[in-house]
């Protein structure tokens, strides 16, 4: 589908963690029971790696039905807690944005009622196959998918649950008051797992722990998407842009920062755009390199530039998917303007009031 496929670190830390407890439990979910120590710890590394296997269709299945709606994928991401996709962007449809959370759960619940099935297919033609390591195998990993499709669909960001129940508030009330909805109902989610994770599993106090940060976060961001698209770049940037000369040294740059009050600015050569030079830029250049090294030497050449037409949303886009703070501002070749994320934020601050 050409997206890529990225491990994230945490993913080495749990991969033997969840081998440790298959190999540590009994049947019917584990492997303790099965055999020598190494087939033991081999096949539950295996079960493990099927596992994820299993969790990279789950997010392909969300992914494929973003792709069929024209919503471009950066990658999937396979962590601690599952896997992500990084979409461009949510559909603000409702029923699409329906049908593309409930794709992720239907492909763990479909795996799972496929392998369950094919095991008490096989069993009633085999009987000596239910006492196989391959029957617990395929008896653990179809279990398991069919309760990750299940736990998913709880009504709680950032889970699927939680944008299926955003879509259908949606459909009453406007996308803002939709996502606090369910936003709400997310985190009253986590309290109750916190509480059942003190008396019972620390996992799930973990897990507490991740779903109130998704529903807080998915509520701030849709929050800060939604309000800002409803102006220009133009509306809010500064017109007044204050370059500097390729040939300034870093020294005379550091001072030029301290009087102006900003930390990035545009490298100008007449009215030639040659780059854009910050604070990260200069901070790592050697106190005694500063009166040689130029701007030239050390600013970004690759600059990120939007028209005035644009909106305070698409830009908030690009600064953090560029992990940039300002944006310069072009139109018909010239710069006419320079937008940072003070500025969006100040402006949000405002629209929030």
């Amino acid at each position: 589908m050409g997206i890529p496929i990225k491990i994230h670190i945490t993913f080495l830390l749990i991969l033997p963690i969840f081998a440790l407890v298959f190999a540590t439990n009994p049947q019917p979910y584990g492997f303790a029971d099965i055999g020598s120590s190494a087939v033991t710890y081999g096949l539950s590394l295996l079960t493990t790696i099927m596992l994820f296997a299993c969790v990279l269709l789950h997010e392909l299945g969300h992914s494929y039905i973003a792709k069929s709606y024209g919503i471009e994928i950066r990658d999937i991401t396979l962590m601690l807690l599952g896997g992500v996709s990084s979409m461009e962007e949510i559909p603000r449809e409702p029923s699409q944005e329906l049908k593309m959370a409930f794709a992720g759960p239907l492909v763990s619940l479909i795996i799972g009622i496929v392998l369950i099935g094919l095991n008490i297919a096989v069993s009633s033609f085999v009987p000596t196959y239910s006492s196989t390591w391959i029957y617990l195998m395929v008896n653990i990993l179809g279990s398991i998918n069919i309760i990750l499709g299940l736990f998913n669909l709880i009504p709680a960001f950032p889970m699927d649950g939680g944008r299926i129940l955003r879509s259908f508030f949606a459909q009453r009330t406007s996308y803002i008051q939709a996502t606090h909805y369910a936003a709400t109902v997310g985190k009253m989610f986590a309290f109750l797992m916190a509480l059942l994770g003190v008396v019972s599993n620390l996992w799930l106090l973990l897990i507490a722990f991740f779903v109130y940060m998704g529903a807080s976060e998915e509520d701030k961001s849709t929050t800060v998407t939604v309000s800002l698209e409803r102006y220009k770049i133009a509306d809010i940037m500064s017109e007044e842009v204050i370059s500097v000369p390729p040939e300034m040294t870093i020294e005379e740059l550091s001072h030029f920062m301290f009087e102006n009050k900003h930390l990035g600015y545009p490298v100008m050569e007449g009215n030639s755009l040659k780059g854009i030079v910050t604070f990260t830029d200069i901070r790592n250049v050697l106190p005694h390199e500063r009166y040689a090294a130029l701007v030239s030497d050390v600013m970004t050449q690759d600059v990120v530039t939007l028209s005035s037409d644009a909106t305070a949303a698409e830009a908030f886009k690009v600064m953090t998917t560029n992990n940039i703070g300002r944006i310069l501002v072009m139109d018909n070749g010239n710069v006419a303007g320079i937008l940072s994320r003070t500025d969006l934020m100040r402006s949000l601050m405002l629209l929030t009031e």
